[in-house]
């Protein structure tokens, strides 16, 4: 069985409520498990990272980048980058901002650096825009149009449960199932030949 591990920061629950989403339509793929894991607590221990073949990295988007504890996680990984111990590994990304656009691409470009830094293989997002097939806008998967990643937009007021557009969850869901099918199909080995 392939294990993936959705990690996240959220600091209002919204991103939580994305990554959730995500995991659960990854754990719909026969053969992989999926994990959700908080950025913060892999900061003391990133080696934890070395059980999954497999990630998909969760941030709102603050000021055009990533939070900071997301990026205190990516930052602690350095002793895994020096011996390429992720070379190899799936990796994904999402991210939240309260605004359509919110300078969220920044925030996937980073994550994207980061996993090929790693020597990661990136997984974009393969889902086509349901309004172009007259579904209306709140309701269309991936309504804000993002083939990089996972784009979600939550709204100023209510709870993490009332804060996104009904075709930002089925999309969420939609791209777990995506980046797990990819995995499923991929095979992971730790070392490739030169």
């Amino acid at each position: 069985m392939k294990q993936l591990a959705v990690i996240y920061h959220s600091a209002q629950g919204n991103t939580r409520r994305i990554a959730q989403l995500v995991a659960e339509g990854a754990r719909s793929t026969p053969g992989v498990g999926c994990d959700l894991l908080r950025a913060e607590d892999l900061v003391g221990a990133p080696e934890r990272l070395l059980a999954y073949d497999g990630f998909v990295f969760g941030s709102p988007t603050y000021l055009g980048g990533v939070s900071a504890p997301f990026k205190s996680f990516m930052d602690a990984t350095g002793r895994l980058w020096k011996s390429h111990a992720l070379k190899g590994r799936l990796a994904a990304g999402f991210t939240v901002s309260a605004l359509p656009s919110g300078d969220k691409q920044s925030t996937l470009l980073s994550m994207f650096v980061f996993a090929m830094q790693h020597g990661m293989v990136w997984v974009g997002n393969a889902i086509l825009p349901e309004q172009h097939a007259g579904v209306p806008y709140d309701e269309a998967a991936n309504r804000l149009g993002s083939w990089s990643g996972l784009m979600a937009q939550a709204g100023h007021s209510g709870p993490a449960a009332a804060a996104f557009a009904p075709g930002d969850l089925k999309t969420a869901r939609m791209f777990g199932a995506h980046v797990a099918g990819t995995l499923s199909c991929v095979r992971c080995d730790k070392e490739v030949a030169a």
